[in-house]
């Protein structure tokens, strides 16, 4: 799967979060990663001033770190994120 830096596939991404049990925020922050992940309350923040790629990038190394529970996405949701996954094992 290619990646394309679009409002689109950055909203796809964001989706991955919604429907499982990670809650997903966008705050100021000078983070080093430009991401912080607080994993005994579920929350990732990253920085709302990074650019679309930058956001994007941030999420993509989020989720190898996260454990997602894949029975908590829609099908289509879960499609995408498999595609994902799939393309981080080969890439």
């Amino acid at each position: 799967m290619e990646i394309k830096y679009t409002p689109a596939f950055l909203s796809k991404i964001e989706d991955i979060f919604a429907e499982s049990n990670l809650f997903l925020r966008y705050e100021k922050g000078n983070f080093k990663s430009g991401y912080c992940i607080l994993k005994e309350k579920r929350i990732i923040v990253v920085n709302k001033y990074f650019s679309l790629e930058g956001k994007i990038n941030s999420l993509l190394d989020i989720l190898k770190q996260v454990e997602i529970d894949e029975n908590l996405l829609s099908v289509k949701t879960k499609r995408f994120y498999e595609e994902l996954m799939q393309e981080n094992l080969n890439g």
